[in-house]
């Protein structure tokens, strides 16, 4: 991938936010200085990138001169933490990407957000996101090409993080929108179990799909910024011997581009090498049949999700959430409950699946970024995985004929969040990322 760490300025911005922590730990560094190379960062850069919706230089500094003076409150203290602009932020606008909540003011943070100040976590500002988190294009743009797309939703996190803007950032998927920006802007992303991170405080929330996620530049972080959210010691999990992973082809591998296909089969080959136990694994057949059932939970959700906003300004949303919205009004109840109940059937047949290995290896997307800003390419990868309610990481551990980076998805069952991102680290070592 193209180096364009040195495009502006560049200092501690770079280090991840475990070097970050290690630093600010030994007194060889402190958070305000950190901040400043990353508001230095920004200011040479979003005026390409269009990463951020709301950044406040002053409080920043202000937040980080007071992590300075406190006592530590864990390994996160000091590091600044980028929010996506669906998640409520008490200090600073909340606008979910809308006009309709221009300088919105929230009177409280997302819990995901008041976990993070509870650890000592700077909140940095807040990244751009597309409206309501819909898959529909924004300014943001690809840090690596800027022609090319970045993603859709949480687009502004993934590139605040590829750029080297902020070490970690928090998104929402409801599809594929934390795991396809980060494949995409070749960050490692990591997308909950359903409700493996506290989804309370946000808004326009789709209950059955709507998961938290993060983006950082190792696994490592990805550790880090969990243990901060949920409580408790970093990397709760480890693993002891090498894993049984399974190489996932998925009912819809037909759509993966050669870049992928090399990229999931090469590491494949590569995790046998270095001892690990490699099956292929066959998703059960009714997975194939999901995405239909996908569309009408997702539209029926967002009817409920979005009826305010639809009564005060319909025409202003954009027009990817208006036919969701108008598909789900079609949708009937029996049509909801079965797609309900076939999601549940697929989960207990994925469950079963995990009885004979502990991650699976999967395409994060379908290849490189598309090489436009505007269209709204969709990818079969993400989606029912969503549904499955599974935790997912992507891991940026290739490119493609174009330079662009290529993800690898690893795979892990429900409620296995720490196993499953010990187990990601351990790929990750393999793989070299």
């Amino acid at each position: 991938m193209p180096d364009f760490r040195t495009k502006g300025p560049a200092g501690l911005n770079l280090l991840t936010a475990s070097e970050m922590s290690r630093r600010l730990a030994r007194g060889e560094t402190t958070s305000e200085a950190i901040v400043r190379d990353c508001l230095a960062r920004i200011g040479a850069r979003d005026t390409l990138i269009h990463a951020w919706a709301h950044v406040d230089p002053e409080l920043a500094l202000f937040e980080a001169r007071a992590r300075d003076r406190e006592t530590r409150k864990g390994p996160l203290h000091g590091v600044p933490v980028g929010i996506k602009d669906v998640l409520d932020t008490k200090d600073m606008p909340t606008e979910y990407g809308s006009i309709l909540y221009r300088n919105h003011r929230p009177l409280a943070d997302s819990a995901c957000v008041a976990a993070l100040r509870a650890a000592g976590a700077v909140i940095f500002g807040k990244c751009a996101t597309t409206e309501f988190a819909a898959p529909y294009p924004i300014a943001t743009r690809n840090p690596h090409d800027l022609a090319r797309s970045p993603g859709f939703s949480s687009s502004g996190s993934a590139a605040a993080v590829a750029d080297f803007h902020i070490p970690l950032a928090l998104g929402t998927q409801t599809g594929g929108s934390v795991i396809r920006p980060a494949t995409l802007c070749g960050t490692v992303g990591y997308k909950a179990s359903l409700d493996g991170l506290d989804r309370g405080g946000i808004r326009n929330l789709k209950p059955t799909l709507d998961t938290l996620g993060f983006f950082a530049r190792s696994v490592v972080d990805i550790a880090l910024l969990r243990a901060a959210t949920v409580g408790g010691p970093v990397g709760r999990a480890s693993v002891d011997a090498p894993p049984r992973v399974g190489l996932c082809r998925t009912p819809f591998w037909r759509d993966a581009r050669p870049e992928t296909v090399a990229a999931v089969e090469g590491a494949a080959a590569a995790l046998a090498k270095a001892g690990a136990r490699v099956t292929e694994t066959v998703l059960p057949a009714a997975i194939a049949d999901l995405p239909p059932r996908f569309r009408v939970i997702s539209s029926r959700e967002a009817v409920a999700a979005m009826e305010e906003e639809a009564a005060r300004g319909w025409e202003t949303i954009n027009p990817w959430t208006r036919d969701a919205v108008t598909y789900g009004r079609k949708c009937t109840d029996a049509e909801y409950q079965e797609a309900l109940a076939f999601a549940t059937r697929c989960r207990d047949e994925t469950r079963a699946m995990f009885a004979d290995v502990d991650v699976l290896i999967t395409p994060g997307d379908r290849g490189e970024a598309p090489a436009d800003l505007r269209s709204i390419h969709d990818s079969p990868f993400n989606g029912f995985w969503t549904l499955l309610h599974v935790p997912c990481l992507t891991l940026p551990s290739a490119t493609g004929p174009n330079g662009m980076p290529v993800g690898v998805q690893v795979v892990g069952p429900y409620g296995a969040d720490d196993r499953t991102i010990a187990m990601a680290g351990w790929i990750a070592g393999v793989l070299g990322v």
